[in-house]
């Protein structure tokens, strides 16, 4: 009986009851692709810090992460791939490098770089710079003198394929090292500040050239799940002694990162509450209009035997008709919205600049979070419902008297 009466009632002024119904879906809609927006820059956040050379843990040196000098290399790399290789699940990927700072110039320019030395192969599988080499080739084993720059310190530097780069950096001696590389390759990447940072050479060539014999700056290893990240980093620090090596998951290697997350979480729900309270009140004033324009009805209703009780359900029957109408056209709105940008995804190039600094990709694409449904549709039905309790107890205030004498 509440069903039918409550979806008959919403019906008796459709236009009153369009202009709610449109402000829920709006409310919905607003929640639902603001939501899916900071989840997108957020992810794609956590992805590039991933991918640039970071990983889901990494091994260190003891001191390394504070002071990255070459002195704290690992020079015993052999102790660690054995608890790598012992410790580490069989579909995880992990490689080694040699990363110090060091000075890149030529004829014209200079400027400060990292200089990583990778091993090719394995460093494909888990960075971006196996797939982001635009123009020439990506690196060999084998290739003694090769080195790949970014595009944004190719143009930087005013150089092209097949010119030459001079590296140099301080070797295990406290030497100055200095080699002569030839430019084979040029990346691109979705920060151009990741384009004007990084160099890469064979691991070889960079151990030669910094006198380091076969020892490594850091293991980067990428697991098949990221949660497994803190699980993992647990059990290589129970192998490796803390007072030589230390073992981070990517959670402690990208601290901003880690802190942006934090506090998208706060500003979601938050969003959520502030959406829905504009949207209250024209929920209780719609709601309240309705209830003035029939108190004649509501007395001969009590009149009739009707507990206030009853009226009180009839009321939440016809709010919550209106806000699950406008939840479902809210939510298929917001699904539709985020489906258009999902292929093209959100171009902020215009901001890039400002847009780098804080990390974040030059184009968002928005993310659907499940959690993040659900919230949304809880906070408009349930905050929805309790807003719609105070003209609904009013309803059910008025005696009969007083209700048939109203005009």
């Amino acid at each position: 009986m509440y069903l039918q009466l409550g979806w008959r009632n919403i019906w008796r002024n459709p236009r009153r009851t369009i202009v709610i119904m449109t402000a829920v879906i709006i409310g919905v809609w607003a929640m639902i692709f603001l939501g899916a927006l900071m989840r997108g820059i957020s992810e794609q956040m956590v992805r590039n810090g991933i991918t640039t050379l970071t990983g889901h843990i990494q091994v260190h040196h003891a001191g390394f992460r504070e002071d990255p000098i070459i002195e704290n290399s690992i020079d015993k790399p052999e102790v660690v791939k054995a608890a790598l290789s012992r410790i580490l699940p069989p579909d995880t990927r992990w490689t080694t490098r040699v990363r110090v700072d060091a000075i890149a110039n030529n004829a014209r320019h200079s400027g400060g770089v990292t200089l990583v030395g990778i091993n090719p192969e394995r460093e494909a599988r888990i960075s971006f710079i196996g797939q982001a080499v635009t123009e020439g080739a990506y690196l060999k084993a084998d290739d003694k003198y090769g080195i790949i720059i970014g595009k944004a310190l190719a143009d930087k530097f005013d150089t092209k394929l097949g010119r030459k780069l001079v590296l140099m950096s301080q070797d295990t001696k406290g030497g100055i090292a200095s080699r002569a590389f030839r430019i084979t390759g040029i990346f691109r990447a979705e920060m151009e500040a990741t384009e004007k940072q990084f160099v890469f050479v064979t691991i070889a060539s960079a151990q030669k050239m910094l006198k380091l014999g076969d020892g490594i700056s850091e293991a980067s290893i990428l697991l098949a799940d990221y949660k497994d990240a803190d699980r993992i980093a647990d059990s290589l620090k129970g192998v490796l002694s803390s007072a030589s090596y230390d073992v981070q998951t990517w959670r402690e290697l990208l601290p901003f990162v880690t802190a942006v997350l934090k506090m998208y979480d706060w500003f979601i729900y938050l969003w959520f509450l502030v959406i829905f309270i504009a949207m209250g009140f024209g929920i209780v004033n719609t709601i309240l209009m309705a209830v003035f324009e029939r108190i004649r009805e509501f007395g001969l209703l009590k009149a009739l035997g009707m507990k206030p009780w009853w009226i009180v359900k009839e009321v939440l029957t016809e709010s919550f008709f209106l806000l699950i109408l406008g939840m479902v056209a809210g939510n298929v709105l917001g699904f539709m919205s985020v489906f258009a940008l999902a292929g093209t995804g959100i171009d902020l190039s215009a901001l890039s600049e400002g847009l780098e600094f804080a990390g974040m990709s030059r184009i968002i694409y928005p993310v659907i979070v499940v959690k993040d449904i659900v919230a949304a549709n809880l906070v408009v039905l349930v905050l929805g419902l309790l807003v719609s309790a105070y003209p609904a107890v009013k309803a059910a205030r008025f005696t009969p008297v007083k209700a048939m004498a109203h005009t």
